[in-house]
């Protein structure tokens, strides 16, 4: 376990296994621990770094509003730091927008990406048959915000976890101490609410990015994810497409040795594809 200073922020981080880099993302109110279930795995192929997220647990934030592109500034900091790069780049939901921003603005540092449910919904704004989809997901997260900016982080959390990420009755199925995560990380979910750029993405900019990238979903997750990976995988030249039987938005907790047979073939595939250039 270690602290780096990046971009103003006090990043906490693990790094577990030896080989090429690999450095996952988590996405919004969680922290490292969400990806527990895969790294003994994964380490046992690559030198896996988690980190904490500037504002979650472990990792301070400065003052002020953050925004995705801190975000994307500090992982790219973080792969600086503990390199080499280029290194791949897993990411899940939100932190799959974060993985996806890097690739285009900094695509010497990224070998592979691999992105989960990436909840860039600005994307189908315009689609008409997503709109009341859309209109109760927007509303069901405003509800959330309203209790957040009173300050109830728990209750807000709890509402979250309900109504948005995992279902009726999931926040007592939850262990305490990832319960007290959600609660504790309330507050900079409030930033990625306030950020206007954090749900969309420049759809010529994946164009750029010439290294291989893998795209995954879930085939219980909500039908908005696959239209918005339809939309990604149209613009990125070399994707590979997966979807996750019986998961949902968090795979790498849900369905744990489904994620890692997904993904280490795909990473493995890259790494040799780049020795025989």
């Amino acid at each position: 376990m270690a602290v780096a200073n990046v971009e103003g922020a006090d990043l906490f981080y693990a790094v577990a296994g030896n080989g090429e880099p690999l450095i996952l993302v988590h996405g919004s109110w969680v922290d490292h621990h969400t990806w527990d279930r895969v790294v003994p795995t994964l380490g046992e192929h690559f030198k896996v770094v988690t980190y904490d997220r500037r504002g979650h647990s472990g990792s301070t934030a400065p003052p002020g509003q953050g925004s995705v592109r801190d975000d994307v500034n500090d992982l790219a900091g973080l792969i600086r730091l503990i390199g080499p790069a280029p290194v791949h780049v897993v990411g899940n939901s939100f932190g799959g927008s974060i993985v996806l921003r890097l690739a285009i603005s900094h695509p010497e540092l990224c070998r592979s990406v691999s992105v989960h449910e990436p909840p860039l919904m600005a994307l189908l704004a315009s689609d008409p048959q997503m709109a009341p989809m859309l209109n109760e997901v927007q509303a069901r997260i405003g509800a959330v915000i309203q209790l957040l900016v009173k300050g109830d982080d728990a209750a807000g959390a709890e509402l979250f976890v309900e109504t948005v990420a995992l279902g009726p009755g999931m926040w007592r199925q939850l262990p305490e101490n990832v319960r007290q995560t959600f609660i504790r990380n309330a507050r900079t979910f409030l930033d990625e609410a306030g950020d206007q750029e954090s749900l969309g993405i420049d759809l010529r900019g994946p164009g750029t990015y010439l290294e291989s990238a893998q795209l995954t979903q879930g085939d219980q997750s909500p039908p908005f994810f696959a239209a918005i990976i339809d939309m990604l995988a149209a613009t990125l030249p070399r994707t590979e497409r997966l979807t996750y039987v019986g998961a949902g938005h968090i795979p790498q907790e849900t369905h744990s040795q489904d994620f890692v047979r997904g993904l280490i073939p795909f990473l493995t595939e890259t790494r040799a594809g780049t020795e025989s250039v």
